[in-house]
């Protein structure tokens, strides 16, 4: 049902309800701020960048979306995807590349795929995710040491090599900044859970680092002034070869984005004992990531940790989400030129955070004791995502899934000969009207019956088997009356055209 959420809910609505709302969205607001800067800093683009996505497309994303309390923005899961986009075609091209990903998310709402992405494998999930949050980590190591550094190379081995060679170069005062910054969201949640932890980091050490002066690199420093207010919507240059070259790195944000939103609104639905509309969902995350790139920003999906901060202060309707973007542009509009004071050192001490929460380190772990082809899957996955590219990482991924599901697939359809019911106990078949023990076999036939799943995985398997026979039948019966196609009914016929379904005469298909 393509009805957003917020219809639904402003039926019953009430004036308790709204407060709720309300003061939750605000607290959202404050945790997103840090947040989005230091997103878009990680990716290669300039700050007020993250502030645009969290503001335009948080906005929309709960106006439009499915999900009674998801939180939409900037997500530590693109940082890897953006950075590598502006590497190689600029920031044009990672506007024009979320366009076009924001086409290909509509579209899979309408075609109701909302559904399927949650057959996606759980080892690819964990291992992007888990080598992502490993580039969150190592992106972040210049910023946390204060390195001395011109440019940071892309690649995660050149790019430790070159930590290495700038180790001498370590700013002591940033590295004390990143440690009072995470000692200070370590142990802020013993004094108040109200106010979230990173907001009070962020303000605690740039006054620290303003009134003691401290020769710490600041976000002003490094981009400049930060713009105050959303800028005027403008279209990227559009041409085909641009789009072809781009379509890659579309469908991956397209991908990415999907699963993040779902598995989000997953999460949010367990918490609060509700239940999303997935391919609502989806339209509007689609719609998001049009709009946002509009106004300058990023690609954007749901935000666990943001949703989950909602739920947790009261927030029950999509009426929280759009405050969470409206609090976001009322501090953008006339405090967004304070943001340029913020320390780098403080963003990575953040980001360092997410990376460790992001990681799951704990169920990767625990995904060592599942079946070797899902740890190979996992493996892969998470050493293409580290080492190569995530594009890359989830294609292959998404292949070695598939392959490994046709196999068990084809191993759990059971194919047995039913001839030997002729010289097994009666007793085995009494109770079964239609065991081939009453009907008349005639010689030189033989009968054989396929129980499960049956493709074309399947299929060689059984040809495997025919191809032991000694002797080769004159007719060969299958029966399949136990038999169901892919994604189909046990009896139905096995998915041919309806022409091809004719019985030959050699071989013939029973119920």
């Amino acid at each position: 049902m393509l009805v957003p959420k917020l219809v639904t809910t402003l039926k019953d609505y009430n004036r308790e309800q709204f407060s709720r709302d309300l003061l939750a969205g605000v607290i959202v607001g404050i945790v997103a701020l840090p947040l989005a800067i230091a997103f878009a800093i990680a990716s290669g683009v300039s700050p007020e960048r993250g502030l645009y996505t969290a503001i335009v497309a948080g906005f929309l994303i709960s106006a439009l979306g499915g999900s009674r309390v998801q939180i939409g923005g900037p997500t530590g899961a693109f940082v890897v995807i953006v950075s590598g986009i502006v590497a190689q075609y600029g920031v044009d091209g990672l506007v024009l590349a979320t366009l076009m990903a924001g086409f290909i998310i509509v579209a899979f709402g309408l075609l109701r795929w909302g559904g399927a992405i949650k057959f996606i494998p759980y080892p690819v999930t964990i291992g992007f995710t888990s080598g992502i949050a490993l580039i969150i980590f190592s992106s972040q190591i210049r910023d946390l040491l204060g390195l001395e550094m011109t440019a940071v190379p892309a690649p995660f081995v050149a790019k430790w090599g070159a930590y290495v060679r700038a180790f001498d170069s370590v700013n002591p005062w940033a590295f004390v900044v990143a440690i009072a910054t995470l000692a200070i969201i370590v142990a802020w949640p013993k004094v108040s859970r109200r106010i979230p932890g990173p907001f009070v980091a962020l303000i605690a050490t740039t006054l620290l680092v303003q009134l003691l002066h401290l020769p710490v690199e600041t976000i002003g420093a490094r981009f400049g002034e930060i713009h105050a207010g959303l800028p005027r919507p403008t279209l990227p240059v559009i041409t085909l070869e641009r789009m072809r070259v781009l379509a890659a790195p579309a469908f991956t944000i397209a991908l990415l984005a999907a699963i993040e939103s779902l598995l989000s609104a997953v999460v949010a639905d367990g918490m609060i004992g509700g239940r999303h509309r997935s391919n609502m969902e989806l339209v509007a995350q689609g719609i998001a990531n049009i709009a946002s790139p509009l106004f300058g920003g990023m690609p954007a999906t749901g935000a666990i940790a943001r949703t989950a901060t909602n739920v947790k202060n009261g927030g029950r309707t999509p009426v929280a989400g759009m405050t969470h973007a409206l609090t976001l542009l009322f501090i953008t509009l006339f405090f967004g030129r304070w943001a340029a004071l913020i320390p780098l050192a403080t963003l990575a001490a953040i980001l360092v955070v997410v990376a460790f929460h992001m990681s799951e380190w704990r169920t990767f772990a625990s995904e060592f004791r599942a079946p070797k082809s899902d740890v190979a899957v996992l493996l892969t996955t998470f050493l293409l995502t580290v080492l190569v590219d995530l594009t890359v990482a989830i294609e292959v991924g998404m292949v070695l899934a598939a392959f490994l599901f046709m196999r068990r697939m084809a191993e759990v359809t059971n194919i047995s000969v039913l001839t030997h019911e002729f010289t097994d106990p009666i007793d085995d078949f009494e109770h079964d009207p239609n065991a081939v023990r009453r009907r008349a076999i005639p010689e030189g036939v033989q009968v054989y019956e396929i129980t499960g799943t049956f493709f074309f995985g399947a299929a060689e398997t059984f040809k495997d088997r025919v191809s032991r026979i000694a002797g080769q039948p004159k007719v060969l019966i299958l029966r399949m009356r136990h038999a169901q196609q892919a994604g189909g009914d046990p009896g139905r016929a096995v998915g041919r055209p309806r022409a091809a379904r004719r019985r030959p005469r050699a071989i013939r298909a029973v119920r």
